[in-house]
């Protein structure tokens, strides 16, 4: 934040000292032409900015939700291997595992995807699979077939934590710090500039400043909207958790 402030302050500074320079010098002439050469400098120069830093606030949210969109589904893939990993264990043991594994994709759907718009999970959540994993390592095993399947489940569920933990990342995912401030104050002045110039728009000329001023409006509303990828126009659903509760449905019983 400090040296954000001294940039800004450097950069006024330099612009002070370059008119007393250039005054003293008697270098250069007034201009006070609303589409003089200043004006035109810094309304270009403006636009680019304004330009750069909404597509970063467009850009960076767009590429995360697809991400996290990715990423439930690299997750689901974890839980639904674990779900046939626990086939070949005893009936009584495979039976309790894959309920338990039924009951905490529903539980991600229905209770833990509402917290994550506002950008965490649901300590319950890990709780419950930690209870699952705990209870599959303390399984008793008697033959190497259960050995193995223990093994390649707790593989799995290794594999579905990781994916957990990445989709905690993604729902704390924002934009970069000031952007879609930055993204309003640019907006603002690339409005208003023309007025700032000395320019006094009447008539028909209005038309296209009051149209710029829409469109830019939306634009940042729409930067907003999708800057969490768990909510807004971007949001994503637990599209990929409702199908791996239709696919358990398809996996044979266990023994």
């Amino acid at each position: 934040m400090l040296a954000g402030v001294l940039a800004v302050v450097a950069a006024v500074g330099l612009v002070a000292v370059a008119v007393v320079l250039f005054r003293t010098l008697g270098r250069g002439t007034d201009d006070r032409d609303p589409g003089g050469a200043s004006a035109g400098h810094a309304g270009s120069m403006l636009s680019s900015l304004f330009l750069l830093v909404f597509a970063i606030a467009i850009v960076v949210p767009w590429t995360s939700a697809d991400a996290a969109r990715q990423n439930t589904y690299t997750e689901t893939q974890a839980l639904v291997e674990t779900y046939w990993a626990a086939a070949p264990l005893p009936v009584p043991d495979a039976d309790r595992l894959r309920e338990g594994l039924r009951e905490y994709a529903r539980y991600v759907v229905d209770d833990e995807w509402p917290l994550m718009a506002a950008g965490r999970l649901s300590p319950e959540g890990t709780d419950r699979l930690e209870s699952l994993r705990a209870y599959v390592a303390g399984l008793p095993v008697s033959t190497d077939e259960a050995r193995d399947a223990k093994s390649a489940v707790l593989d799995r569920m290794a594999d579905l934590f990781a994916a957990r933990r990445q989709r905690a990342a993604d729902a704390g995912t924002a934009p970069p710090p000031g952007v879609l401030l930055l993204t309003v104050v640019t907006g603002v002045l690339v409005i208003v500039f023309p007025f700032l110039a000395g320019a006094r728009p009447r008539g028909f000329a209005l038309i296209p400043v009051t149209a710029m001023a829409v469109l830019l409006g939306v634009g940042v509303y729409l930067a907003w909207n999708i800057a969490h990828p768990f909510s807004g126009g971007l949001a994503v659903k637990p599209d990929a958790f409702v199908s791996a509760l239709h696919e358990f449905q398809r996996i044979p019983e266990g023994r």
